[in-house]
């Protein structure tokens, strides 16, 4: 069945004026909830560098790279993304695991005196990482297939988006603290829901030669919309969350404004000097520019009260994808950041993932009702669209599988979150499990639907 444009528009408005009005019924519920009080501050943080930190920090690293190379080898044998074995690397050698086996050996590879620098170097590595995502966003797929995709991407982020927030009147009173508004909690929930991994999921695709057959075009397309777009609903959401009440129209307008000149100024800027065709290797003092334009943007965005990663990923999008800047940088940053820096955000995460907290059958229910949620969420709103939009059966079904991959950018998503207090390390470390699981879950349940890869 093929629905005619003019049907398309009106259910793709009236699909976002649900999801609107469905959240404020939930939060007309929400609001009325009494969450748990407060856990008591940490005192980990303020404590100031030595010698022996800088000794710490490197082993830090040397650990989480060599297991992440091992672990990701071994996964690549099952098919599997090498980033899922890097961040199991990092949950291993965390309390989840290490911590169990031996404490003063996970107390001696990651001290909790580390804890603050290898999170700047982790936020460093995410943001640079992010704007390696963008660079590498391949825009003129976006304009092919937008009308195309528009729907069936952003259903993909509805339905997750609205179940998610639906569960937050389940798990707000039993997993967040009364410091915490419901709103914040449910919007950062939905969002959470809603990520696809572009990046996990085009490796994916390549790996089993399907980045150039129509489901892997779609699949492509359909991603990189919904990278975009969650992306500024995560803005949205950091912005409503940092900001006074008063002062969340103000980050708004700012984050609006910051996208148009983006987009209207530096875009242009980047095209002239860069062009899309090529043109002569760039010069030192360009990178040199390039790079500290990447810092600009993110402060700009930390400053207005979004994210860094959002300012870093913005930049990279709005250079062109073919120009010889953009190969130079991809080529000379993306084994940096992914091989050696980018595993300090790794064993960051693992240093806050704490599988001990969720013991006893109950917490596990919860964790498997988190992955049921995010799953149906996701696979269900990509089959519905998809196969309103013309798509038979298996290719929406496989469609819908693809859009299920989270991987790091979800684990990104909710380091957001944890360091702006509106998740609890318990449901961060149910969340976590839910990425790695409908992450893994993808290249097996593809290959059972298309032994063969599809046209």
């Amino acid at each position: 069945m093929v629905v005619t444009q003019g049907w398309a528009l009106l259910a793709y408005g009236l699909m976002i004026a649900a999801t609107v009005a469905l959240f404020f019924t939930i939060r007309y519920f929400g609001e009325g909830l009494a969450a748990l009080p407060a856990p008591a501050p940490s005192t980990a943080n303020g404590r100031t560098a030595t010698p022996d930190t800088l000794w710490h920090l490197l082993l830090a690293l040397t650990a989480v790279v060599v297991a992440g190379q091992a672990l990701g080898r071994g996964f690549r044998a099952f098919h599997q993304p090498v980033v899922i074995g890097q961040v199991i690397a990092g949950i291993l050698l965390g309390p989840s695991l290490l911590g169990r086996i031996s404490p003063q050996a996970m107390q001696y590879v990651l001290p909790a005196e580390v804890a603050p620098f290898l999170g700047l170097l982790a936020q460093l590595g995410v943001i640079f990482y992010m704007f390696l995502v963008g660079l590498d966003l391949d825009a003129d797929l976006l304009r092919g297939q937008f009308r195309a995709t528009a729907w069936t991407s952003h259903a993909s982020i509805a339905l997750p988006f609205t179940l998610g927030s639906a569960l937050a009147l389940y798990l707000y009173p039993r997993l967040s603290s009364n410091q915490v508004p419901f709103t914040h909690f449910a919007l950062f929930l939905g969002v959470a829901m809603s990520i696809t991994a572009f990046p996990v999921l085009a490796r994916i695709l390549a790996e089993r030669d399907m980045t150039n057959t129509r489901l892997g075009a779609l699949a492509l397309t359909c991603a990189a919309v919904d990278d975009v777009t969650a992306w500024c609903l995560l803005a949205f959401v950091v912005g409503v969350v940092s900001a006074a009440a008063g002062g969340a129209l103000a980050v708004g307008l700012l984050t609006a404004g910051f996208i148009a000149f983006m987009f209207i100024v530096v875009r242009p800027v980047f095209h002239r000097l860069a062009p899309a065709s090529g043109g002569a290797a760039p010069s030192r003092g360009m990178l040199a520019a390039t790079l500290t334009s990447v810092l600009i943007a993110a402060l700009v965005t930390e400053a207005i009260g979004v994210h860094a990663i959002f300012g870093a990923f913005l930049l990279g999008a709005v250079i062109p994808r073919d120009s010889a800047l953009a190969r130079t940088l991809i080529q000379s940053l993306e084994d940096l950041v992914t091989v050696l820096i980018l595993p300090a955000f790794f064993a960051f995460t693992g240093m806050r993932t704490e599988i001990g907290l969720v013991s006893g059958a109950f917490e596990w229910a919860i964790v498997a009702l988190i992955i049921v949620v995010a799953t149906v969420g996701k696979f269900g709103g990509t089959l519905i669209a998809a196969r309103w939009s013309g798509l038979d059966w298996r290719y929406a079904a496989g469609l819908g599988i693809l859009m299920n991959t989270r991987g790091l950018m979800e684990l990104i998503v909710l380091n957001v979150g944890l360091d702006l207090g509106v998740v609890s390390p318990t449901l961060f470390t149910m969340l976590v499990l839910m990425a790695l699981v409908t992450t893994i879950a993808t290249t097996p349940i593809l290959r059972r639907l298309f032994p063969a890869n599809p046209l």
